[in-house]
C-alpha cells in the first residue's frame, strides 16, 4: 500500500472500539464499539512497521496519531494487547483501536493514539542543526520521566520496551512532557522461555544481546536509555557501529574489554572468547564537560553485567536529577506542573519491600533548598 493511501481529502467515519484505561472494558466486553469521524490525515512517520498519521477526532475536539500496522500472518504482533495493559502518564496511551482491509484484502490494525508534538531524535535534530548543545535541564526532564516510565513497565505489567531510542520517544518542548511510543517489539520476558537476541536498534542494543544471549532481562532498556542519555548529551551516538561485530568494538573502544566474569553475565558461552587488545578511552574523556553527577549516572548505567546496571527506581534517586527537585526555582515549577515527582505508591513501588518502602518514598520526594539557576 503506497503512502498516499495512507491519507484522507474528506472527512472519515470509523466505527472502533473504545480503550477505556481504568477499567480496560473493551477487553471484557470486545463487541463493544462506538462511531468516531475524523477529517483529512496528515502523514508524520512511516517505517517498516507502517506508517503513523495525525488528525482530530471530531466527537471530542481532541488530536491524535493513527498507527497503521499490517497484520502480518507469519509474525506474532503482540503491540494491541500490550497496550490495552499500558495506564502511565509517561507511555503513549490507547484510545481506540479498529481494523480494516485494502484492496488486496490484506488486514490492517490501526491505532489511534495519544499526540505528542514530536520525537525526541526531532528535538534533538532541532540543536543539531544550530550547532547548539540541547539545555541539560531539559535533558534531566526528559531522563527522568524515562525511567519513571521504565519503573513502570518493568514491574507492573512487567513488561519490556526492547526498543529504546530517540525515535521512540516523544516529547512537548513546551512542557517538557515525555511518553515511551511503539511497543511492537515489547514483551514480557520470563525466565523459563528463551527470547530473540537479535532486537533493539543497533546503536542502543546492550552487549549481552551482541553476545546472543537469550536469557536477558529487563536491564537491556536501562542500557538504551543510557546511550539515549549520552547521544542527548553529545549531539550524535555514543556507540555507532556498522554493523552488529563494529557496534560491540566501538563499546569496547570506551568501556574497554569486559572482564571473564562480566561476559559470564552477558552470555557463559562466551566465556573463553578472546577479545582484539584495544585501549579504552573511557567515559571520563568522553565526557570530559559534564559534571560528575552525570559521569556517575552513565558510569553505573552503562555495566556490561546486567545485574551491576542500576534498576530505573535507583536511577530515580541519583543525584544526577537534583537540580529538578531545587525548590523556588522555575525549573521546580516546571517539574511541578508535570507531577513528575508524584508516584502511585501500591502499584509504582509495590516491587519495593514493604518494609523498605516508606525510605524510598522519602528520598524520590527528598526536595533539593540550595538556590539553582532558572529555565
Amino acid at each position: 500500500m503506497g503512502i498516499t493511501l495512507y491519507t484522507n481529502i474528506g472527512l472519515v467515519h470509523k466505527r472502533v472500539y473504545k480503550h477505556d484505561r481504568e477499567t480496560d472494558v473493551d477487553r471484557k466486553n470486545h463487541g463493544g464499539t462506538i462511531d468516531i469521524s475524523y477529517p483529512t490525515t496528515e502523514v508524520v512517520g512511516h517505517g517498516s512497521f507502517g506508517v503513523v498519521v495525525t488528525t482530530v477526532i471530531i466527537e471530542t475536539n481532541q488530536k491524535v496519531a493513527i498507527k497503521k500496522v499490517l497484520q502480518d500472518r507469519r509474525y506474532k504482533n503482540r503491540e494491541l494487547e500490550t497496550m490495552k495493559m499500558l495506564c502511565h502518564p509517561n507511555t503513549v496511551g490507547l484510545q481506540y483501536y479498529f481494523y480494516e482491509k485494502d484492496e488486496e484484502d490484506e488486514v490492517y490494525l490501526n491505532l489511534v493514539l495519544d499526540y505528542m508534538p514530536q520525537s525526541l531524535y526531532q528535538r534533538l535534530r532541532h540543536f543539531v542543526n544550530l550547532k547548539m548543545q540541547m539545555p541539560r535541564v531539559e535533558i534531566k526532564f526528559y531522563a527522568y520521566q524515562l525511567f519513571k516510565a521504565l519503573n513502570y513497565l518493568h514491574n507492573v505489567p512487567r513488561i519490556c520496551h526492547r526498543d529504546i531510542k530517540p525515535q521512540n520517544l516523544l516529547v512537548d518542548p513546551t512542557t517538557f512532557s515525555f511518553k515511551i511510543c511503539d511497543f511492537g517489539s515489547a514483551k514480557c520476558l520470563k525466565p523459563d522461555q528463551p527470547n530473540v537476541s537479535y532486537i533493539c536498534s543497533r546503536y542502543y542494543r546492550a552487549p549481552e544481546l551482541m553476545f546472543g544471549a537469550t536469557n536477558y532481562s529487563n536491564q537491556v532498556d536501562v542500557w538504551s536509555s543510557a546511550c539515549v542519555i549520552a547521544e542527548l548529551l553529545l549531539g550524535k551516538p555514543l556507540f555507532s557501529g556498522e554493523s552488529g561485530i563494529d557496534q560491540l568494538v566501538e563499546i569496547i573502544k570506551i568501556m574497554g574489554i569486559p572482564t571473564k566474569d562480566e561476559i559470564s553475565g552477558m552470555n557463559p558461552n562466551y566465556e573463553d572468547h578472546v577479545f582484539p587488545n584495544i585501549k579504552p578511552i573511557t567515559l571520563a574523556e568522553v565526557f570530559k564537560a559534564e559534571d560528575p553527577d552525570t559521569l556517575d549516572l552513565l558510569t553505573k548505567t552503562l555495566k556490561y553485567h546486567p545485574c551491576e546496571r542500576l534498576v530505573p527506581l535507583q536511577c530515580l534517586l541519583s543525584s544526577y536529577f537534583d537540580e529538578i527537585k531545587r525548590c523556588d526555582t522555575d525549573t521546580y515549577v516546571k517539574a511541578q506542573n508535570l507531577r513528575i515527582f508524584d508516584f502511585d505508591v501500591e502499584t509504582e513501588l509495590g516491587h519495593v519491600p514493604l518494609v523498605e518502602r516508606p525510605a524510598i518514598e522519602e528520598r524520590l520526594k527528598h526536595f533539593v533548598s540550595a538556590p539553582s539557576s532558572s529555565l
